[in-house]
């Protein structure tokens, strides 16, 4: 099921209650991006307490700086059950974010990396044995999608969809993804591909407030089905 809705996720989620469904998202993170209609640069408190309002009634996996992450959890009064970390090379000097998951274990297990040492003989004998590479580990180095990139939108924050494909790959198989800023639909995408990749049953809703950047996302998801 793909459920793509515009409009307020405050108002939205606010209206809903559904079973086994995980907050998975990019949220926008307050240092005066320039977004279409959207104003990056509200008061910091008034905007830690709105993404609280926003996660707090889900599990959530959110990608962001790390201190504000941080501020997150103390928000929300949680501690992550695990964060990972996804660098890339970039002209500023922030080069990597971190990935918390919030009321919610990741099983690194169900996506695979290739091996390191193919020369280590117990990795031999895995490969042997038919394995396909090791689990996922916690540091992810994947690049930012640039703009000369033949995948980059008008969304000017745009998710890699590797990183969304690993955060959804190690979530469980049969719940329904809810990504509350879905921007330019990549996390809609990922669900997509990996419930192919894994023969998994992830249901998707995905709400964005823009217009402009909501019909890009039903179109790139819409396309991947």
């Amino acid at each position: 099921m793909i459920d793509l809705r515009c409009g307020d996720c405050v108002e939205i989620l606010k209206n809903m209650s559904i079973k086994d469904a995980i907050i998975v998202t990019d949220p926008p993170f307050n240092i005066g991006y320039h977004y279409n209609s959207y104003k990056d640069k509200m008061d910091e408190n008034k905007y830690y307490k709105w993404l609280s309002q926003i996660f707090q009634n889900y599990p959530s996996v959110i990608v962001h700086y790390p201190e504000k992450l941080y501020r997150i959890a103390i928000e929300m009064k949680k501690t992550p059950e695990k964060v990972v970390s996804w660098i890339y090379n970039s002209n500023t000097a922030k080069q990597h974010r971190d990935i918390a998951f919030f009321d919610i274990k990741p099983e690194m297990k169900q996506v695979t990396q290739p091996y390191k040492n193919l020369n280590d003989k117990r990795i031999k004998e895995r490969i042997a044995r038919g394995c396909t590479g090791a689990k996922l580990y916690d540091w992810w180095n994947i690049n930012q999608v640039k703009n000369v990139s033949k995948d980059k939108t008008e969304h000017p924050c745009q998710m890699p969809i590797e990183v969304m494909e690993n955060i959804i790959g190690v979530l469980p198989y049969n719940v329904t993804i809810i990504d509350s800023f879905m921007g330019s639909g990549t996390t809609g995408l990922a669900v997509i591909n990996m419930n192919k990749k894994q023969n998994a049953n992830r249901n998707f809703i995905g709400i964005e407030i823009d217009e402009k950047y909501f019909e890009i996302a039903k179109k790139r998801i819409e396309e991947g089905m």
